[in-house]
Parts: structure tokens; sequence; C-alpha cells
């Protein structure tokens, strides 16, 4: 470059400085792009994830829900839904702690994965509430979850639990239905298999109501 454009060595070193500098900075504004993506990646993350069992949440059921609606809406697809939570478990945390509340919830969401990326990895399951969880089913009909929900159903009523010496056994009750032409909203499917759950626990628990 200085023979080229016949510059003297004070040009050449200052042109050269100046490139440095340009390159120096140019390589920590792509790094700070870098680290930022990152940071919003490992945001995004953690909105979506329930901390305690590492699940997706209820901000993650959400947007999966409206999505998964406007989809079958548009391109007259199934979508099931199962909903479900752990019986008495108030009468669990009161009487063994709230830390031994963690632990079941936690070892109900390793059940409920296995049995689920055992099966059908396009299922997906969500923390929802305390101890409410939803199981969305993209392209099942009624029928086609009868499997997967009896499969996860007899896994966790059979779940017991070692905390301090003590053996924790639990049950669950479950609602399940299908998207229907009267569902209008995401809301309306979620009400009908809200209604399944609570038809279980009013009529004996530990059991599964579909409609």
């Amino acid at each position: 470059m200085k023979i080229k454009f016949n510059l003297t060595w004070s040009t050449y070193l200052e042109e050269w400085s100046y490139f440095i500098i340009f390159d120096t900075l140019l390589y920590s504004y792509v790094g700070m792009i870098l680290r930022d993506s990152q940071l919003k990646l490992h945001l995004l993350e953690f909105a979506n994830h329930d901390a305690l069992t590492k699940t997706q949440n209820y901000a993650a059921y959400s947007s999966q829900i409206k999505y998964l609606f406007n989809d079958c809406a548009n391109n007259k697809l199934h979508l099931s839904m199962m909903m479900f939570d752990i019986d008495h478990f108030k009468s669990i945390n009161d009487t063994y702690g709230h830390l031994a509340g963690d632990q079941i919830l936690q070892h109900v969401v390793d059940v409920a994965q296995t049995v689920i990326d055992a099966n059908d990895p396009k299922v997906k399951l969500y923390r929802t509430g305390g101890e409410e969880f939803n199981i969305l089913f993209p392209g099942y009909d009624l029928a086609a979850t009868e499997s997967i929900v009896r499969e996860i159903f007899l896994a966790l009523n059979h779940l017991t639990v070692n905390i301090n010496d003590q053996t924790i056994r639990m049950s669950i009750s479950v609602g399940v239905s299908t998207i229907s032409s009267q569902d209008t909203n995401p809301i309306d499917f979620y009400k009908r298999v809200d209604t399944n759950l609570y038809y279980s626990k009013k009529n004996g628990r530990m059991q599964i109501t579909t409609a």
C-alpha cells in the first residue's frame, strides 16, 4: 500500500493504526451482538419455562394454544388436550412441607415427560398452575389420545415419592377433550377440558373424564 500510493512512512503507519482500531471496534461490536443474542435466548428460555420443574409454563402454553387453535380452525386439523392435577396436593404440602410438594411436582414432570418422549415428541407438557398441568396433542382426535393419556394416568397413579424416610403416594384426576367447531376461541376449548377435570375431581378423583 505504501509503495502503490506513494505514502510516507508516517502516513502509512497512521493509516495502519486506523485499520487496527477499526478492526478492534468491529470485533468488539460483533462480540457484543453475539452476547446480546445469547442473553435474549436465555431470557426467552427463562420466560417460557417453569423454574422448579423445567417444563414449559403457562406463558408458553398460552402462546402455543393460540397458534394451534388458529391453525386448526384455518386448516381443519385435529387438536386435543389433557388437563390433570395432583389430588389433595394442599394436604401433601400441609402434612409433609412445601419442599416435599416441590419434589413431587418434579417427579410428576419427569414421569409424564418420559411417557410423552417415548410416544410422540410433538405432544407437549405445560405446568399451567400450582399442581395443574396441560398436555397439547396437535393432530390428535379424542380416540388417538387414549393410549398416551392412559399411560400417563397409570404411571402417575402408581408413583410413590420417598422423602425423609416417608413414602408419599399420590394420584391425579384428568380431563380430556378435543377441539370443537363450537369453540370460538382457545378459552372455550380450555373451559371444556377444565369442566371434565372438575367432574373427575367431584366424582371421586383418580379418574379420567373425556367428552
